[in-house]
Formats: C-alpha cells, structure tokens, sequence
C-alpha cells in the first residue's frame, strides 16, 4: 500500500486520531505534518502530537497542519489564527475540518 492510501485509525465514535509525522518549527509558522492519511473531507479528527512545540518556541507564530501535502492555517472559531503559545506543551488535540471551505479549527486541546 503506498502512502497515499494510508487509512487511520479511528475511536469508537469513527473520529480519526492522527500521529503527527514531524513538527517543525521555521521563522513564519509552526508546522505540525500529519502525513498522507484517508480521512473524510469535512468531520472532526483528533491528533496526537509526537513531538510537542517546546518551551521557548515563539508564541507568536501561527501554528499551519500538513495533511496530505498541503498546509493549511489552524484557526480558533472565531477566525483567529492559533499560535504557538496556544499549543506548546500540548500533546492531543480535536480539530474540525471542512476541506471545502478550507477551515481547519482548534475545538479542543488536552495541556500536560
């Protein structure tokens, strides 16, 4: 199976859990890659985040997810971007997705 194919393992609700493939943490964004996963286009996923933003980390950037080659902004309900300061140290987290209109929105973190 190649990657593209990936399925995803799912709670017993039927919502994704995702494990991030890298974080990655530039000048402009964090960015937090899930890889190349089968999950429907609009519906919430949840994501476990193997390498947490660190401390130190600039909380101003706004924090992008890559899902199946394409990066998109994570914002609040409101329409604000997330940023770092929002997720550092935060391992799990729920996100609505709505590929259609492009949202990918921050509806739940779990801090340790």
């Amino acid at each position: 199976m190649n990657s593209c194919g990936m399925n995803v393992t799912t709670n017993a609700g039927g919502i994704p859990y995702i494990s991030s493939t890298n974080v990655t943490i530039g000048t402009e964004n964090v960015d937090i890659a899930l890889g190349f996963r089968r999950i429907q286009p609009v519906g919430k996923f949840t994501v476990y985040v193997s390498d947490s933003i660190p401390a130190g980390t600039t909380t101003t950037l706004p924090v992008t997810l890559t899902l199946n080659g394409t990066s998109r902004p994570l914002t609040f309900a409101n329409g604000t971007p997330v940023t770092a300061e929002a997720l550092i140290g935060v391992n799990v987290f729920e996100v609505f997705n709505d590929r259609f209109r492009g949202l990918l929105v921050l509806t739940s973190r779990t801090i340790d």
